[in-house]
């Protein structure tokens, strides 16, 4: 099922167009989807992402730190802020490579990443964002594209905390580390198999 298939554009949205690439507005998508490293890696290859942040939201405390937030008793998220045009990609396209790129039906489970930390989230920031969001996760469950119901929370971004350092670009750095050969280079194979029309020109 192709996300594409129902457009909830605005007439602003409609119109846009003819601007030059340096000239347009970008705009962002934050997404929590399991481990970052895996979210970030998927999305920095999809043409019209310009950046993805890794990062915390949704927690009670300031500035958390990665060890803080591991501990599931923070309320923050892994999440991933992506920074895209939309003249090249659009935020339904995206949502689609989100909920086809991790198992949206374990609320605070991808494989054996457990815990509040993990779990599926759309993090909106305008109502747009949200209407989009809640439409194509009721025609998800409608579809019955899995076996079971669709549990992503969609939510309202609050204060976004980019992630360490070390964190930023961790697949891109570490390729041959365990976690990102048994996990995230699967990932990645799927992904591209999915959506070969949305990938970056190497």
């Amino acid at each position: 099922m192709s996300l594409e298939g129902a457009q909830l554009l605005s007439p602003q949205e409609e119109s846009a167009g003819g601007a030059q690439p340096s000239e347009r507005r970008l705009d962002v998508a934050t997404f929590g989807g399991g481990c970052f490293w895996c979210v970030e890696a998927v999305f920095e290859k999809v043409e019209g992402v310009h950046d993805v942040v890794s990062g915390y939201t949704g927690g009670r405390i300031p500035n958390p730190s990665y060890e803080q937030v591991c501990t599931g008793r923070t309320g923050h998220v892994e999440v991933c802020q992506i920074h895209f045009d939309p003249e090249v990609v659009s935020y339904a396209k995206l949502l689609e490579i989100f909920w086809k790129t991790h198992d949206p039906t374990t609320k605070n489970r991808q494989g054996n990443d457990k815990g509040p930390q993990y779990r599926s989230v759309v993090f909106y920031n305008s109502d747009q964002q949200r209407e989009k969001a809640e439409y194509y996760k009721k025609k998800l469950d409608e579809a019955k594209i899995y076996r079971a119901p669709v549990v992503t929370d969609i939510e309202p971004l609050d204060v976004f905390y980019p992630a360490e350092e070390y964190h930023q670009d961790y697949f891109a750095k570490n390729p041959y580390q365990g976690y990102c050969q048994a996990v995230i280079v699967p990932k990645m194979q799927k992904f591209k198999e999915l959506f070969a029309d949305s990938l970056k020109r190497e």
